[in-house]
């Protein structure tokens, strides 16, 4: 009788085992405006990052990593649906008066493990519709603290006074803080501001405390770098480049507080930490964005400035330690690749993305992304990926080449209808896109034409007048 009790404990115990180990913790950090150069390991100077550089010595760097679109709302739809954001109906940012938001029939990372037991929870920001029907408890996450949509979104000029009439911003309400559905305060100032890094990180702490004994998902997408930057006193005038690095910094102690706390709860070998950005930086900002390191462009362009954006990856025991990958992946693979994790069953309804765990587990032999459609503005194709070859079509779009940058939070100028001609980039030898090489290589631009077209019949495309034949609305309250 002792002999099959013990047996039966075994198999339990074995059981347990297996399941755990199909079921790791994920940990998506999401930062907003944050550029290809802002860390230590991709290349900032006069500041480290040491927390998150430890992140990318102990699993993958990818470095030919891009958002789904460079802006918000459209950034965010794609990393939790695993969709282009113009199929599913968003596009640009959402605005404090906008009626639409995530439609409930699109399956959002968070509902995806739900439906595996996971536990689930977001800190920061939201962005994707701020009437309650698009809130995060709507869309999968137990639980939420955080703002609605950005930060810049509030009553208040750039010197960090009340707006008056005369100034644009007068035109916003009071910038809410969100818990779970309910608006818990006020964001009213910039001290305020001040607050939510580490606000966000504690939220954090205490969600991984409380579900250490069974498997999560944790979302911290931080409200900054985007406009307007603020700092807590742990760090204010710790870095040799200013308010923007010393925030830099402090997203660095969020991170490691992460970190600690995972090895204190015994979950540092079962936790895939993902950190990444939502778009390039808002380059008019001057001293108060980030660095594209070297890219062209930024936020709200389609250059490589606008979209590649760092990403690291880390899972221990899985990833291997201080791997480099240069192989073409972007946030819409991020769900797939969990769901090829956790055995998550996908959603219903088609998705973009594809899985990527081949490259997480360091197998820099496979490809599994061959191309990549650069939409912005509503449904615009403005260009299109394939390997190192990017096909740039003509549009009129952001600039800030040739613009002086504003300083101090304050904006310069960043014209939007600057038209942009069509060029084709090898951005192997050339990252920065300055060469055009059309002429060198009319096979190569015939095979992105097709490329172009399978995009504009599944996607439709504004630029060609074209409408798509698999996109999705949008929700939309009354």
């Amino acid at each position: 009788m002792k002999k099959i009790f013990l047996s039966i404990l075994t198999i339990i115990l074995l059981q347990s085992s297996t399941k755990k180990e199909l079921s790791p913790n994920i940990i998506l950090i999401f930062m907003d405006d944050m550029g290809y150069g802002d860390l230590s390991c991709y290349g900032a100077i006069d500041y480290r990052t040491p927390n998150i550089d430890k992140l990318a010595s102990e699993g993958v760097r990818f470095t030919n990593f891009l958002a789904a679109q460079a802006v918000c709302s459209a950034s965010r739809a794609a990393l939790l649906t695993g969709c282009y954001p113009n199929r599913i109906g968003i596009s640009g940012a959402l605005m404090p008066t906008s009626k639409n938001g995530i439609n409930p029939e699109e399956t959002t990372l968070a509902e995806m493990l739900k439906q595996k037991g996971y536990a689930t929870g977001i800190f920061g920001k939201w962005h994707l519709g701020h009437h309650k029907t698009f809130l995060p408890l709507q869309h999968g996450f137990d639980e939420y603290v955080g703002l609605p949509y950005s930060n810049d979104m509030w009553p208040v000029y750039y010197d960090g006074k009340p707006a008056t009439s005369t100034q644009h911003m007068s035109a916003y309400p009071v910038l809410p803080l969100i818990q779970n559905n309910d608006k818990k305060e006020e964001i009213k100032t910039l001290d305020d501001q001040a607050k939510l890094t580490t606000l966000y990180t504690e939220k954090a702490v205490e969600f991984i405390k409380k579900n250490n004994k069974k498997p999560f998902f944790l979302y911290l997408p931080h409200s900054m770098p985007h406009v307007p930057i603020a700092v807590s006193d742990k760090f204010k005038g710790k870095s040799k480049q200013g308010l923007y690095a010393d925030l830099m910094m402090e997203i660095d102690w969020s991170v490691g507080e992460i970190m600690k706390t995972l090895k204190e709860n015994g979950l540092d070998k079962n936790t895939l930490v993902i950190f990444t950005s939502d778009n390039g930086p808002w380059l008019n900002f001057g001293n108060h964005a980030g660095s594209s390191g070297g890219f062209r462009e930024g936020k709200g362009t389609s250059f490589e400035g606008g979209q590649r954006v760092p990403c690291i990856m880390r899972w221990k025991g899985t990833t291997p330690e201080g791997v480099v990958c240069n192989q073409l992946a972007s946030t819409i693979d991020v769900l797939p690749t969990i769901a090829r994790i956790t055995g998550a069953e996908l959603p219903k309804n088609k998705i973009d993305g594809v899985n990527i765990l081949s490259l997480i587990k360091g197998d820099l032999s496979q490809s599994p992304r061959k191309t990549f459609y650069y939409y912005y503005r509503r449904n615009s194709l403005e260009a299109v990926r394939m390997g190192h070859w990017k096909l740039v079509f003509e549009h009129k779009g952001r600039s800030y080449m040739n613009q002086l940058p504003g300083n101090d939070g304050y904006a310069g100028k960043a014209p939007e209808d600057i038209l942009i001609p069509m060029a084709l980039y090898d951005l192997r030898r050339d990252p920065s896109e300055q060469y055009d090489v059309q002429k060198l290589y009319p096979e190569v631009i015939a095979e992105l034409q097709k490329i172009a077209e399978e995009a504009r019949e599944d996607l439709g495309d504004d630029l060609t007048n074209r409408k798509g034949k698999n996109v999705r609305a949008s929700g939309l309250v009354e």
